[in-house]
Order: structure tokens, then C-alpha cells, then sequence
């Protein structure tokens, strides 16, 4: 064959092109079990971060192990039924009917007593957000939250993935005295609520605040039924 010819130059164009995809595939294939297993880990550490406990890659499998003493799914009824809590995937489950959604639910034993972790996904000013929630036994009080984010802009939206924005969901009420569900509102500036429901939107950050705050109502309301199934 020819080496100057077109001929021997697609084929050979061809084969490389082959080649380097068969090698890329082949890394893609032995690094997925590594990749999978960094991202429960991953998981765990954020699980864990809702409420207020910290741990590394190194030993978070360890720690979640002894704190989260069990794991089940809900439907909106409240009723427990078949599920892996932890491989639910929260994208699939909002796009189903609300009264076909699979909720899942993390206990926890922490010095402060038992919690309630419930995950969390929305959506911000660029893409999906998302995050977990701890409740107190009386289904009322958050305890801890951890929020995380895929695209937000640094400096405005990206700050919901920092302790300075999470630490003051601590303590508020998701229910007023009457025992309507009415969440939490995260303030602009000068916006009026309740202490007990409000906490600091971030400034310049309004489209991402307003979406976790959606946030939080929607799924706060998906898990009510749960709420009081608990409280009786």
C-alpha cells in the first residue's frame, strides 16, 4: 500500500482512532469501581456533616458504620416500604408522581441524642442543588445541615456549601405553634419572619437562596406525613 496515499492515510487515522478509544475505555472500566466508591464515601462524609460530624476519606465508611444505626424508605404516606435508602436516586424520585416518591431516611446516634437525616435536592441558579437535613425526636427542630451544589458561582450562590451559611439552620422550627408546616425562609435583606423560621439569604445569591428554600419546603412537605407518624 501506498504510504503517501489518501488510502493508507484514513486507515491508518482509523485504526489510531480505535486504538486510544479501546485504551480509554479500558481506564474508564478499571478506575469506575474507585470512582464509585470515592463517591459514597463522599456521601457518607456529607450524611455524617448534617449532623455536625466531622470525618475524613480516611475514616468516614468507620464512623458512619457506628453512628447511622439504621436506614429505610418511606412513601409520602409515611409508611415504610421496600428500598435502599442510600442508593436512592433523588433526581428520579422528583420526577416521578409525588404519591409515587420513595423517601429515604438515615438515623443517627449522636451525643445530643437520635436524629432524623433526610436528603434533600432542588434547584439553584445554574443547576441542580441538593443536600441533607437532620431532624430532632421532635420531628420539629433541625439539629444540623450540609447543602452542596453542582455549578453556583463562587462568592453568591456556592456559599450554601459553607458552614458559615449551614450553622444557623441549627435549632429553627420547621412547624409554627399551630403545627402548620411552614419551613424556612431564607431572607432577603429586610424581609420579615419569625426568628424560629428565618434565617440569611446570601447576599447577591437571591435566585440560589430562593431555590433552597423551595427546596426545603418541597421535600419538608413530601416527608410531613412521616413527620407526624413519628410525633404519635
Amino acid at each position: 500500500m501506498n504510504r503517501n496515499g489518501n488510502t493508507y492515510t484514513v486507515l491508518y487515522a482509523a485504526i489510531m482512532v480505535i486504538f486510544v478509544a479501546a485504551v480509554l475505555a479500558s481506564v474508564s472500566m478499571a478506575l469506575k469501581p474507585k470512582q464509585v466508591l470515592n463517591t459514597e464515601i463522599e456521601k457518607k462524609q456529607n450524611i455524617l456533616a448534617s449532623v455536625n460530624i466531622q470525618s475524613t476519606a480516611a475514616d468516614a465508611e468507620k464512623i458512619y458504620a457506628e453512628k447511622i444505626i439504621n436506614q429505610y424508605v418511606v412513601n409520602v404516606k409515611g409508611e415504610k416500604v421496600e428500598g435502599d435508602a442510600f442508593n436512592i436516586d433523588l433526581k428520579k424520585e422528583r420526577a416521578k408522581k409525588h404519591e409515587d416518591m420513595l423517601l429515604p431516611v438515615f438515623e443517627c446516634q449522636t451525643s445530643d441524642g437520635l436524629k432524623y437525616i433526610l436528603p434533600l435536592r432542588g434547584t439553584g441558579l445554574w443547576g441542580p442543588i441538593w443536600g441533607f437535613v437532620s431532624i430532632d425526636q421532635d420531628m420539629n427542630t433541625i439539629y444540623g445541615a450540609n447543602f452542596d451544589h453542582q455549578g453556583e458561582t463562587p462568592g453568591l450562590g456556592a456559599e450554601i456549601s459553607t458552614p458559615a451559611f449551614q450553622k444557623p439552620f441549627s435549632g429553627k422550627k420547621i412547624f409554627d405553634e399551630s403545627g402548620k408546616l411552614v419551613s424556612i425562609l431564607v431572607a432577603k435583606v429586610g424581609q420579615e419572619a419569625p426568628a424560629e423560621h428565618k434565617v440569611d439569604g446570601i447576599s447577591g445569591g437571591t435566585i440560589t437562596s430562593k431555590g433552597l428554600e423551595k427546596m426545603l419546603l418541597d421535600d419538608f412537605t413530601s416527608y410531613q406525613e412521616f413527620f407526624k407518624k413519628k410525633k404519635s
